[in-house]
């Protein structure tokens, strides 16, 4: 099967969130079921060239179609890691993808609407003919409606799945996209059964038009897909979302089992599998030596990522008490794009500067964070929404224990040792409901007990956690599945 996927973005040359991780994870694995995989990227002045080999022009010289003229493009071929990828060059007046960042500009939504119209103008001129095209959240949302409604001539075998991985930002705009891509008939497309915003009557939803459009739209989680269509977590997008439920399913996100590999990972001093978990106790140990926390007979709780209300903020602050008041050490690593939130854990950090229990790091260290998954002992994710979440994956490839929050992918992948309907062997951490300081207690109290009380339960549980399969195998099975069904729709 000749599948392409197109994306603003792809891991790790051009990252911002758990996006760029998908389409790196899952194209490699479609690759490894022996498919034909390529990716279409923008070529942005900011990518990271020393993930790209054997860099070279493939095509000098692409016209696409835009406000009634032709924006002359370059499209460049790369390998990233084995991927196949593309990166379409602009060179219009505008400079779509010369900013100097992938994101955060006023038209944005003109940006990501030319890309889009350059991708298939790029497959039609090239002559590519995938079996199936996959596109990935708003920026490419236009790529079903700009393949059925202007180049069904030229690609009438064509099928798209459009995966949504954050529902809340959907790209609504005026009707300038409609008019320099050639779609024109605002009239038409305004219809609130084709791209109109259900809350802005005068703007296009690309987001909205991408699930309108496709064959197939999936979601990064069994349990978000219910939340988009039943809790406010779609943002709106809940009505459309029903109408279109037959085609609409939640699949699970991998993670990228090579490069987080507790056996092998080369930013660890001490390496340890399932079968070798007591060297653990080392990772812990090297863990306490970097961040100056004092040896003790205590466990480690850890948070590692953004910090934001998405992630819960208010519960990362009370767990980081709860923890020091309840016999154990707490780390954190992270920052917040909100400056507030930053001064506020920074003035935490001074604050508890000179308690051996504790390190906070604000902002993001790579190496750090590898560090902090193997020598943790617990791991809190207290979110308020987590469409799939890779952070609890991470805490169970490395027997680091998850205190969750029982929302998207956080449920579908942590089951609680104590009240799961699973059997116990299955069972590999502990979920809390309610976002609240007693939520979160009633979870990680039980943790902290089981550590202090039970290390042998405890040893078990971590073992359970490493036990799981949560790599991109069972994924790549299910989008492959979902090619054939609209393959042969």
């Amino acid at each position: 099967m000749h599948i392409v996927h197109i994306a603003s973005e792809c891991a790790p040359v051009a990252k911002v969130g758990g996006l760029g991780d998908v389409v790196y994870g899952l194209a490699g694995e479609l690759a490894r079921h022996g498919h034909q995989v390529e990716i279409i990227l923008p070529r942005y002045d900011c990518l990271r060239h020393d993930h790209i080999a054997n860099l070279h022009i493939v095509f000098h010289d692409l016209g696409v179609p835009w406000h009634g003229g032709l924006v002359r493009c370059t499209v460049w071929y790369g390998d990233v890691h084995g991927r196949h990828c593309f990166f379409i060059e602009s060179h219009s007046d505008d400079r779509f993808f010369d900013r100097g960042s992938y994101y955060g500009f006023w038209d944005d939504t003109t940006r990501m609407a030319f890309f889009s119209k350059a991708a298939l103008e790029f497959l039609r001129q090239s002559g590519k003919r995938p079996d199936v095209i996959h596109c990935h959240d708003w920026q490419t949302g236009l790529v079903p409606v700009l393949l059925y409604e202007q180049y069904q001539d030229d690609m009438p075998n064509q099928r798209v799945c459009f995966t949504i991985h954050n529902f809340k930002h959907q790209g609504t705009a005026d009707d300038h996209p409609l008019n320099a891509t050639g779609l024109g008939r605002p009239e038409y497309f305004l219809r609130q059964d084709k791209l109109g915003d259900d809350h802005k009557h005068d703007q296009i939803n690309m987001m909205k038009g991408g699930i309108v459009y496709a064959n197939f739209v999936t979601t990064v989680s069994p349990h978000h897909a219910w939340e988009a269509r039943n809790a406010d977590v779609g943002f709106g997008m809940g009505h459309t979302l029903y109408r279109h439920q037959d085609k609409f399913k939640g699949i699970l996100n991998g993670l990228d089992y090579d490069y987080w590999n507790p056996e092998s990972d080369s930013h660890l001093s001490a390496h340890y599998g399932r079968s070798s978990l007591k060297n653990k106790d080392k990772a812990r140990k090297a863990l306490r030596h970097r961040l100056w926390l004092r040896e003790s007979k205590k466990p480690i709780v850890a948070y590692v990522g953004r910090l934001d209300a998405q992630k819960g903020v208010h519960l990362i602050r009370h767990a980081l008490f709860y923890a020091l008041a309840n016999d154990a050490q707490f780390v954190l690593l992270g920052s917040s794009p909100e400056l507030g939130i930053n001064d506020y854990f920074s003035h935490l950090k001074r604050e508890l500067n000179d308690n051996p229990d504790c390190h906070l790091e604000i902002g993001f260290d790579e190496d750090l964070a590898h560090q902090i998954y193997a020598g943790a002992d617990l791991f809190i994710v207290p979110s308020n929404f987590e469409p799939c979440g890779l952070t609890q994956l991470i805490a169970l490839r490395y027997g680091t224990v998850p205190v969750v929050r029982a929302v998207g992918g956080l449920k579908d992948t942590v089951f609680d040792r104590d009240h799961d309907h699973r059997p116990m062997a299955e069972r590999n951490g502990f979920v809390f409901e309610h976002s609240d300081p007693l939520g979160l207690e009633s979870a990680l109290s039980r943790a902290l007990d089981l550590w202090h009380r039970h290390p042998a339960a405890f040893r078990e549980l971590q073992s359970q956690g490493m036990a799981g399969d949560y790599s991109w195998k069972q994924p790549g099975e299910e989008y492959l599945r979902v090619y054939e069904f609209i393959r042969h729709k």
